[in-house]
């Protein structure tokens, strides 16, 4: 099986030694996403204008492999704080207000650029197989 790297300039620039997403069979893996602007810069708010800005950012790089949040079937949430749980969320819901994906949602010591949120996804694709 191979895999192909995905990448998008509408969604921020890797930052690391990591690709913004990897397909590898029927399943796309996006690397998690802090709430960065597609130019790079942090995005300024609390953890809802946070949230909405990565749930942006996974469904920009989605795009870029033909998909949409729809396809997505397990995300992982790493919060700063837990007490942002409920918050986070909501808002979360809207992005995903139907059938959404399982999911994990722990807390983490620290998060890069001291972001309050960042959001991996798996993604299941429409086109397997090739």
């Amino acid at each position: 099986m191979k895999k192909h790297v995905l990448s998008t300039d509408q969604a921020p620039a890797a930052v690391g030694a990591y690709s913004q997403a990897v397909a590898a069979g029927p399943l796309v893996f996006v690397s998690g996403q802090i709430p960065l602007t597609a130019e790079g810069a942090m995005v300024e708010g609390d953890i809802v204008v946070q949230t909405c800005q990565v749930l942006e950012n996974l469904k920009a790089i989605l795009a870029a492999a033909g998909l949409t949040l729809k396809d997505v079937v397990k995300t992982t949430v790493f919060l700063a704080d837990l007490a942002d749980f409920q918050a986070m969320n909501r808002a979360y819901a809207e992005f995903f207000p139907e059938n959404p994906p399982a999911r994990s949602t722990i807390q983490v010591a620290g998060l890069p650029r001291n972001a309050a949120v960042e959001i991996e996804a798996v993604a299941l694709r429409k086109d397997w197989p090739k």
